[in-house]
């Protein structure tokens, strides 16, 4: 990396990142160490998409409905991530993105929200994350345009809409960042059992924060929760899963 370059800015740092920590709300205090890079050199594997292509094929000879679990209550099988269909999180959070409009969960209706909480100077485990995400989206080919990135700031003291603006979009365009007075992110943070916590760094400080992404289907239903341990192929598996329900 260029010295003077801010640290998020050359996203191929971040697929290297070996190491990252996710905190869970439960054990605040306890880190988890793993291997979770993104693998750049993947092949694309056919199988990856076997599934979600035979749904496709039986929704065009009208046997999707009856097939494909579109019921308004279907069960997923995730084959890495959690399941979170029982779950109820994240219906009611307000914030706004980097345009200054008003966001909730509704406005990302007929889109497949991936929710993430973190920082923009986070030095691991959100750039790596975003990074995933965007090679996610890559491989799954046409499906991944209606995965929807968003990336929700834990910092907004420091992370402006500008600021936030320039992160996510370094990763991938379609990235969309929200933001909010810190009481309202702390709301926003309560509302899907995020833990997270200032920890002093010199004359500044860093954050310590769950590292879950949470994903809801594209009716607003809460589904899956990827762990930072996963890789973009196994996200992406999962979530085409997910497009299962119609």
């Amino acid at each position: 990396m260029k010295r003077g370059m801010p640290l998020w800015q050359n996203v191929a740092d971040y697929v290297r990142f070996p190491g990252l920590v996710d905190w869970a709300p439960s054990k605040p205090d306890v880190s988890i160490q793993s291997n979770a890079g993104v693998s750049q050199d993947a092949p694309l594997m056919s199988t990856l998409f076997t599934r979600r292509k035979v749904l496709t094929g039986m929704g065009l000879l009208g046997l999707g409905g009856l097939l494909g679990g579109c019921d308004y209550s279907p069960k997923l099988n995730f084959k890495y991530g959690k399941d979170l269909s029982d779950k109820i999180m994240g219906r009611t959070f307000k914030l706004k993105n980097t345009a200054g409009e008003t966001v909730t969960l509704s406005s990302f209706r007929g889109l497949m929200p991936v929710v993430f909480f973190g920082f923009t100077q986070c030095p691991a485990v959100c750039p790596t994350t975003l990074a995933r995400a965007a090679q996610a989206k890559k491989l799954m080919g046409r499906d991944g345009e209606i995965m929807q990135v968003v990336f929700i700031t834990l910092d907004p003291e420091r992370d402006t809409p500008e600021i936030l603006d320039r992160y996510v979009k370094a990763f991938d365009p379609s990235f969309e960042a929200l933001y909010g007075t810190p009481e309202e992110i702390a709301v926003a943070a309560k509302e899907f059992g995020i833990f997270y916590e200032k920890i002093p760094a010199g004359d500044t400080y860093t954050l310590s924060h769950t590292a879950t992404s949470f994903v809801f289907d594209t009716r607003g239903n809460l589904r899956l929760g990827l762990q930072a341990s996963l890789t973009a192929k196994e996200c992406a598996e999962d979530l085409l899963t997910v497009m299962e329900v119609c």
